[in-house]
């Protein structure tokens, strides 16, 4: 059987050809919003149970390791500002990005 003038054949093929990579990209950015999210929601508990230890009175060595047994390669600061004792931390996520956290609790809490 002849083409047909104005025969479509192989459009279907190249404009798939096309859309596939937009729609790669678009996966691939959501994938990585949604881990960015979930560290960051894990770096923020962690840092309010830090904060309440390092209220307690727990040493500054077991306060760190709250945070980075929770997330791998976090960077913790921990500073008393007036009757609060505030942890912050920051740890690398996907694309080169960073995340970050703070909490306090009352110092002499319990």
């Amino acid at each position: 059987m002849r083409p047909r003038r104005g025969d479509d054949g192989g459009a279907v093929v190249a404009e798939f050809a096309v859309a596939l990579p937009a729609v790669v990209l678009v996966l691939v950015v959501g994938v990585g919003a949604l881990a960015a999210a979930g560290r960051q929601v894990r770096l923020q508990d962690a840092v309010a149970d830090a904060a309440r230890l390092s209220a307690r009175g727990e040493s500054e060595a077991r306060v760190r390791g709250a945070v980075v047994d929770s997330v791998a390669g976090a960077s913790v600061a921990i500073a008393p500002r007036g009757d609060l004792v505030c942890v912050t931390a920051s740890a690398p996520a996907l694309f080169g990005l960073r995340v970050s956290a703070a909490g306090c609790a009352l110092a002499g809490g319990l």
